[in-house]
C-alpha cells in the first residue's frame, strides 16, 4: 500500500508541477524553457501510473483523481499562497474516502 501511495503522490506532483510550468510559460510570460520542461514533466506523469500494481487502468486513474484533488489543494496553499477553507478540506477528505473505497474495498 505504501508503494501505491508513493506512486500516486509522484504522479500528482508531476501533473501539477508540469501543468504549473506550462501555466507560467503561457499565462505569466516565463521563458519557453518553462513550457518545454513542463511538457516533459507531464509526459512523466503519464508514465508513472503504469507502475501501479492494480490491474485496472480506469480504477487506477479514477483513484488517482482523488489524490490529485488533495495535492491541488495543498499546491494552492503552499505555492499560490491561497489558504484552503473548510469546504476545500472537506471536499479533499471526501475524495480520499472515495479513493480508499475504490482501491481497497473487498471484491469477490
Amino acid at each position: 500500500m505504501i508503494g501505491a501511495i508513493l506512486l500516486f503522490l509522484a504522479a500528482g506532483l508531476a501533473e501539477i508541477g508540469g501543468g504549473y510550468l506550462v501555466w507560467l510559460w503561457l499565462r505569466e510570460s516565463k521563458p519557453f524553457a518553462y513550457g518545454a520542461f513542463g511538457a516533459l514533466v507531464l509526459v512523466a506523469y503519464g508514465v508513472i501510473p503504469t507502475f501501479q500494481s492494480f490491474p485496472s487502468f480506469g480504477r487506477v486513474y479514477a483513484a488517482y483523481g482523488g489524490v490529485f484533488v488533495v495535492l491541488a489543494v495543498l499546491w494552492g496553499w503552499l505555492v499560490d499562497k491561497k489558504t484552503p477553507d473548510l469546504y476545500d478540506w472537506a471536499g479533499a477528505a471526501i475524495c480520499l474516502v472515495g479513493v480508499s473505497v475504490m482501491l481497497w474495498a473487498p471484491r469477490s
